[in-house]
């Protein structure tokens, strides 16, 4: 064992026998205020190049303008030429995708194109795609798409196996809020041609915006259900027939019987087109 002073060793032996006392941090004799520690003084006149030349090193810091976005979208025009332009399924929803929906399809998850079978003899079309829908990129998924599915099932209809399914809109309104006539008139000719491809034997309008939108009426859908309209697409006339929505059944369980009538006169009409 050395019998040296502490302070004749070399600083490594120092440390060691430090560490070997149980010292665990290295502090001075006097505390030092951090706050009050002189600040290093710059000349005015080095201050002033320093700046200058660090300024004339980086520049102006060039931001590019971003371009302006319509809150409408491209609108009906524009909607109308697009959807004519699509030969196939694949190419409508290319063009949906490719297409400037405005504020509707900005504020939108996910593009809600189609469900079931395509090319089956009956075509639903609801209004628009709330928050289910939405994350899902499907139609009818929510509460009110399992009604709709109970009640297609109960009249021997299914979206596996002679139900395809769209709506007016294919983007979420933003807050689920009514669809106003700008909107509606910038999706319409992009489901129009959706049912001319499709080309089902009739057509079940689900609730009063898809109804009133299809057949270019102002009508409510109180007095549309139930009566047989004729949907001319792409010069083929199409047996049309306003439903309840699931969604409306839901606040008014009441009206369900109604609706029921209604599928089974679409059934009915379905066995005299086949």
């Amino acid at each position: 064992m050395t019998t040296e002073a502490p302070h004749s060793l070399d600083p490594a032996s120092l440390l060691a026998w430090q560490i070997a006392m149980g010292a665990d941090e290295a502090i001075g004799d006097e505390p030092i205020d951090r706050f009050s520690a002189p600040v290093p003084t710059v000349q005015p006149q080095k201050a002033a190049s320093a700046v200058k030349m660090s300024t004339e090193q980086r520049g102006p810091r060039t931001v590019a303008a971003k371009p302006v976005q319509s809150i409408a979208g491209d609108g009906a025009d524009a909607a109308t030429a697009a959807a004519s332009s699509a030969q196939s399924l694949e190419e409508l929803r290319a063009a949906l995708e490719a297409f400037d929906g405005g504020l509707l399809k900005r504020s939108a998850k996910n593009l809600v194109f189609s469900d079931g079978i395509f090319g089956a003899p009956i075509m639903v079309v609801g209004e628009a795609p709330g928050a289910d829908e939405d994350r899902m990129g499907k139609p009818f998924v929510g509460v009110s798409g399992q009604l709709l599915d109970r009640m297609l099932g109960a009249a021997g209809m299914s979206r596996e196996e002679n139900v395809y399914i769209s709506n007016i809109l294919p983007w979420r309104p933003l807050g689920n809020r009514a669809p106003d006539d700008a909107v509606i008139a910038m999706c319409l000719p992009f489901i129009r041609r959706h049912i001319e491809l499709a080309q089902p034997k009739l057509v079940l309008m689900f609730g009063g915006v898809s109804a009133k939108a299809l057949l270019e009426t102002t009508e409510g859908i109180t007095r549309l259900r139930g009566k047989w309209k004729t949907l001319s697409v792409g010069g083929a006339d199409i047996p049309a027939l306003p439903i309840f929505h699931p969604a409306y059944l839901l606040r008014q369980p009441h009206l369900k019987g109604m609706a029921w009538r209604d599928l089974l006169a679409a059934k009915h009409k379905l066995a005299e087109l086949s």
